[in-house]
Order: C-alpha cells, then sequence, then structure tokens
C-alpha cells in the first residue's frame, strides 16, 4: 500500500508498515539511532552523487513524532536511512531538489527503534574490494563509460575509478588469491603496474620470501626502463609512442613518467 501524505497529513498507528512519501524537510534524525559517529563527509557524498543518478533504492523506515500529550506533530524520526536523509538535504543545498521532495519511507511502530537501527549497522557485509573492483571494470567495458561518468555516479574522484578499474583488470588467479587472504590490497596494486595477466601470474608464482610491493614492481617491470633514465630521455615520450613503444604507468604510486 502506498500513500501519499502532505504537511497535514497525520498518520495513525493503525498505518503501521505503511509505505508513504514523506516530505523531507518533515523528517528529523531519530535520536534512537545507534550511530552515534557521524556520516563522514565522503560518505554523504557518495550517497548524493548515487540518489542523483539512480534515485533512492531502499525505503526509508520512520516513526511518527507525538507532542508532549501523544499527539502526532506532522514530523516523522528516521529510524533507517539518516545516510540517505543526510545526501537528501546535501541535494537540496546545491539546488538539485526542493526541502520539500517527496521521500518514499515505511513507517514501523511496531519495533523498537534503536534495536532494528542496530540491526541495520551491525548485520551488514560489506562488498569485499576484489568485487567492487571488478564491477567498476565491468560497468567501464560493458557500458562504455568513462572514468568522469562513473565517478558522478558514484561520488569518488575519475581518478579512485581509475585506480580501481586497473585493479578490477589484474589476473583472476591473483584476484582469487587476494579474496582468499594470500596476497594484499598493497601487493595487488604492485601486480596492476603491468596489464599482463600472464606476467603477472610468472612473477607470483617465483616470488620467494619478500613479498614486498617494491620487490614485486621491480620483477614486473625488470624489462623496461624507467622514464628518468639517460636512455628515455634522449628518445622522448613523445617520439617514443609515435613510434608504437608502450609506456608502463603506475596509478598507485609515484612512477616519475612510467616505465
Amino acid at each position: 500500500m502506498t500513500t501519499a501524505v502532505n504537511e497535514t497529513t497525520a498518520v495513525t498507528a493503525a498505518a503501521n508498515r505503511a509505505e508513504i512519501f514523506i516530505p523531507l524537510n518533515k523528517l528529523k534524525k531519530s535520536p534512537r539511532n545507534a550511530r552515534k559517529t557521524p556520516h563522514s563527509e565522503a560518505s554523504i557524498e557518495a550517497k548524493a552523487a548515487s540518489i542523483h543518478a539512480k534515485g533512492i533504492l531502499q525505503n526509508l523506515v520512520v516513526e511518527p513524532e507525538f507532542d508532549a500529550e501523544g499527539a502526532e506533530t506532522g514530523f516523522y524520526f528516521v529510524t533507517i536511512g539518516e545516510g540517505r536523509r543526510l545526501a537528501q538535504l546535501l541535494r537540496v543545498k546545491r539546488k538539485q531538489i526542493k526541502k520539500t521532495e517527496p521521500i518514499r519511507c515505511v513507517i514501523d511502530m511496531q519495533n523498537d527503534p534503536a534495536e532494528i537501527s542496530l540491526d541495520e549497522n551491525v548485520n551488514r557485509e560489506n562488498l569485499h574490494p576484489a568485487d567492487e573492483y571488478e564491477r567498476f571494470r565491468e560497468l567501464a567495458e560493458n557500458r562504455g563509460w568513462g572514468a568522469e561518468e562513473i565517478a558522478a555516479r558514484f561520488g569518488v574522484t575519475a581518478h579512485v575509478v581509475r585506480q580501481r578499474m586497473r585493479l578490477g583488470a589484474v589476473s583472476p588467479k591473483l584476484m582469487q588469491v587476494y579474496r582468499d587472504g594470500g596476497v594484499t590490497l598493497d601487493q595487488l596494486m604492485a601486480f596492476a603496474v603491468v596489464e599482463d595477466h600472464a606476467r603477472q601470474e610468472q612473477v607470483y608464482d617465483n616470488l620467494s620470501y619478500n613479498r614486498d610491493p617494491s620487490v614485486i614492481r621491480r620483477d614486473l617491470t625488470r624489462s623496461h626502463i624507467a622514464a628518468t633514465d639517460r636512455r628515455a630521455i634522449f628518445v622522448g615520450s613523445e617520439a617514443y609512442t609515435e613510434a608504437g613503444g608502450v609506456i608502463l604507468r603506475d596509478l598507485f604510486t609515484e612512477d616519475r613518467g612510467g616505465f
């Protein structure tokens, strides 16, 4: 059941679990929200970008506010979805929406707000970083989106998107090793300096006890010379690439012009 409400419409206890649209300026932070540490600016930025591109994909859960006499005030406390509420307020500030933007909510007056707020935050398993990297790469390959467009839809910088796409292109074998805890993120980033999966796997198989990322990068670029080498400077990067040469770039460390 979906019910539209305006600023003067009260929703009674009989409407518990009803799906309704509530004006944004009628939503308040719940004093019983389990999260006391504020959301980071980056988190709200990302949510705002996602909502701007795709809308709110998950309803907010709310409860009516009552005054001292037990009458409904017309405002609602957000039990679940405070980050989404803050993201929408950011969009108001940016003049993307009005402060009266209708927000789809579910009224819950049956469960304890503090408990379900805690449950929402505790019983949540984040996406494994490896899955995230691969999904970013797939968005670029399957949708034809560039780093800038993906960044705008997820509230991150284009550079971060390029890094995640590069990690998503690491050998599937090494990505599984990363999932299983066999290599660290720093080591995975080192393997991403080249895109040749066979070369990545060869270096991994030949690693000794010293698995420092610098060792991995050194082994992967052994057949290349640094852009700061006198020979590379003499030829010049433009002439080299025009002649068909390929420059390896490390998106995760200062490579001083590549290899």
